[in-house]
């Protein structure tokens, strides 16, 4: 194989990413979910009974990566498709070909990059080849394909999701970078165990990315005639980022994920942004600011502000449309607001108190009253006897108990009085005296 690439009288090398891309399926660093010794995607590849599959997962965990293994082991003809590049008619003329090599036993496996760049006329042509088997599809996508493949095609493909490597697994690769022929193996490098978990960290999950900042690095580091030391200053030119700060052990990220928590808790909307910029300066994923913005606004608002947990939803969904560095305003938006909205933590209280008692007491049968007779039998040994439906009463309210009867009066959920949340105890506590009111009769 040819590692160079010509441009007129000179050849240039090949990026770093693309000399070091696997060639098997032991070359691939993560995704052991699907890969590992006994797994199906495993066994379909080493099989060669590849049929057709979409391949999703964020950019850099090894979409491609598959599908020229698949390529390097299948005894089909193997083309690749690019939706970024190719209309209806390059659609036809490939299918064309795959039905005349079908005439003479051959398998055609086609493989699209960014399949969701394919509109759904695009789509649709793809789909009677794969129906009649003419064609074996393998699609890559880094958006949901519930959303954005056609629901006829999906139907027809198996999904596997890939995942994001993790920090260990790019570090493994970048040491692999260093040491390999194909990488810089032929070279001395200097370069700190710290410092390749910054590059780890930076990628976030993305192996591409990984191996480019290291090939970054080193072609602008610190050589003395027999060796290149890569400093921190080097990566934090490279990068554009003043420092990671998310140490070896990840201390640092917890650290400041729980700042940004309890500035929020604390009203204090300056130092929220803050810690906000703080992390997504540093690379961290803006999703995973989201979800725990999402888990926020129930723990720490609640009922007291019930748009809350709207508004962080909404925040998170528009991270994930976008993407960075667009999606910061979003995030800024729902850090400010939750700084400033009312307070109340009832409902994470209420769950922990019930919890407690659930976990103490997982034996308290349900009382037959509120359990649903749909047998004759059930109705017979007194299920649902009893049961009062709050509809057909006037004031849509019964005095039945629905715990157990060994819990029967406990109470989870203490309302405070901050914001709306005033308005749910104002009505819990109406309830719960006409409930009094009515206990007898």
């Amino acid at each position: 194989m040819n590692d160079q690439i010509t441009f007129g009288d000179y050849a240039l090398p090949q990026p770093l990413a693309a000399r070091l891309r696997p060639k098997t399926i032991d070359d691939i660093v993560g995704q052991e979910h699907l890969l590992g010794e006994g797994k199906v995607l495993r066994r379909i590849i080493e099989q060669d009974m590849v049929s057709s599959m979409i391949f999703w997962g964020p950019p850099g965990v090894g979409k491609t990566t598959l599908a020229n293994v698949i390529a390097n082991r299948t005894k089909a003809r193997f083309i690749n498709f690019s939706a970024v590049t190719s209309g209806i008619k390059d659609i036809r003329v490939v299918m064309q070909q795959a039905d005349d090599s079908l005439r003479f036993g051959e398998k055609t496996i086609v493989f699209v990059d960014e399949i969701h760049r394919f509109n759904k006329a695009q789509q649709d042509a793809f789909l009677p080849f794969v129906e009649k088997g003419s064609i074996i599809l393998i699609g890559a996508t880094t958006e949901n394909p519930s959303f954005e493949v056609n629901g006829a095609l999906l139907s027809r493909c198996k999904v596997f999701v890939l995942k994001p490597l993790t920090e260990d697994a790019i570090i493994g690769l970048l040491r692999r970078a260093i040491t390999s022929p194909d990488g810089f193996g032929d070279q001395k490098i200097i370069i700190s165990d710290d410092i390749l978990y910054m590059i780890a960290a930076f990628a976030n999950g993305d192996a591409r990315s990984a191996i480019s900042t290291l090939e970054m690095v080193i072609l602008n580091g610190d050589f003395d005639g027999t060796s290149t030391t890569v400093t921190a200053n080097t990566v934090e030119q490279c990068i554009s980022k003043k420092s990671l700060l998310y140490d070896k052990n990840g201390e640092e990220h917890y650290n400041i994920i729980s700042a940004l928590h309890k500035s929020m808790r604390n009203s204090d909307p300056d130092a929220a942004v803050y810690w906000l910029a703080r992390m997504l300066e540093a690379g961290e994923d803006p999703l995973y600011i989201a979800r725990r913005i999402t888990r926020f606004a129930s723990e720490d608002v609640g009922l007291a502000d019930p748009r809350a947990l709207e508004l962080a939803v909404a925040a998170y969904q528009a991270c994930h449309f976008i993407g960075m560095p667009e999606c910061s305003v979003h995030l800024t938006q729902i850090v400010i607001y939750l700084s400033l909205a009312p307070k109340s933590n009832a409902c994470d209280v209420a769950y922990m108190e019930a919890r407690h008692d659930a976990a103490e007491r997982m034996a308290e049968p349900v009382p037959l009253h509120i359990r649903n007779g749909v047998t004759k039998l059930m109705k017979d040994i007194g299920y649902g006897k009893g049961y009062q439906y709050a509809h057909d009463t006037e004031d849509k309210l019964t005095a039945m108990s629905c715990l157990p009867d060994a819990l029967a009066g406990t109470e989870y959920y203490h309302p405070t009085t901050q914001g709306l949340e005033g308005k749910f105890k104002d009505r819990y506590e109406k309830i719960k005296e006409w409930k009094q009111n009515h206990k007898n009769g």
